[in-house]
């Protein structure tokens, strides 16, 4: 479709663009041919001029902080019962073997070694997730 700018300019308008927007927005072909005029550039919408000087305005820090909201509820640590006894044979067999240089930083978690004033070493069990079946 062929349409005359107010200064005098032929534009044309894709009939496809023109259909798809009065089927897709339920508009008329006057609308339609609005909207894409708005849309491509060719028109402004006063509304959308009023919007874009407001926006200009606004004046943000890009590094500023975000505050989150942390959870006032208490952190549960779900530990099982396997992971337990587990926990339980490795520090009985390590401080059967190495006495008082085995240590345990955190329950059911992290156990360390020391031998010397240097050389530490730490254990960690993890226990994983399952996998999930899609």
């Amino acid at each position: 479709m062929n349409y005359t700018l107010p200064n005098g300019k032929n534009i044309s308008i894709p009939d496809k663009e023109l259909e798809t927007l009065q089927k897709k927005l339920e508009l008329s072909e006057k609308e339609a041919i609005q909207t894409w005029l708005e849309d491509n550039d060719y028109e402004m919408n006063e509304e959308q001029e009023l919007l874009d000087e407001k926006a200009k305005t606004v004046k943000y820090d890009v590094n500023a902080p975000i505050n989150r909201k942390k959870s006032e509820k208490p952190h549960v640590v779900k530990v099982s019962d396997e992971k337990q006894a587990l926990f339980s044979e490795i520090y009985g067999f390590l401080a059967e073997k190495y006495g008082e240089k085995v240590e345990i930083v955190t329950q059911n978690k992290l156990i360390t070694l020391k031998f010397g004033e240097n050389k530490v070493f730490k254990l960690d069990l993890i226990e994983q997730r399952p996998k999930k079946v899609k």
